[in-house]
């Protein structure tokens, strides 16, 4: 009877650790990126300043990992801030989860933040209706997006990557043309 029980625990701590990290499943993804691409493409006003219209992003799971694991963390450590407890910032983390940018001539990325939305509309709302948000949503450099909600901690993280053209990768070989890191920027 008491392995039953535990089993039955076990069982379902799983299933509710599995149901709070809700961005796993297909349809939180597509729900996301309809939401976001649907305004992306009408373009938008954020506070004052009208964005045009911009790409649509594209999901990316290296960014998804790395909302999921920042989500996880500040619903474990009781917090809420882009910069993470232990000193990692958010282009530490994106580069952690895989997001790199060796080898590609642009590199942008930033990230949203939110705490206690019930549902996707309302957090998309949210970050719409905030100016700091808005812009990052319409930011025509970023290409992808990863999101991750845990506990009512929803994070959101974007990416913008451009591959260098066959004739900059010769002049790269050949050592005619030099890269230089700038540090990222681009959070609210």
């Amino acid at each position: 009877m008491r392995k039953l029980i535990v089993k039955t625990i076990f069982t379902f701590t799983t299933l509710l650790t599995f149901c709070t990290t809700y961005g796993q499943s297909r349809q939180f993804k597509n729900e996301f990126l309809y939401r976001i691409n649907l305004i992306r493409q009408k373009g938008c006003n954020c506070g004052i300043k009208y964005y045009a219209p911009a790409p649509a992003l594209t999901w990316n799971d290296d960014l998804q990992d790395a909302a999921e694991g920042h989500a996880k963390d500040m619903a474990r450590q009781n917090y809420f801030d882009h910069t993470s407890k232990d000193g990692r910032s958010m282009e530490d983390r994106i580069v952690a989860a895989g997001y790199k940018f060796k080898g590609y001539k642009s590199f942008a990325i930033g990230e949203n933040i939110a705490a206690g939305q019930q549902s996707i509309a309302e957090v998309m709302d949210g970050w719409f209706k905030s100016e700091g948000h808005c812009k990052n949503l319409m930011n025509p450099d970023f290409k992808e997006v990863g999101v991750a909600m845990y506990r009512n901690y929803w994070v959101q993280d974007f990416g913008g990557r451009q591959l260098f053209s066959p004739e900059q990768q010769k002049l790269i070989k050949s050592g005619k043309y030099h890269m230089v890191q700038q540090p990222a920027t681009g959070h609210d």
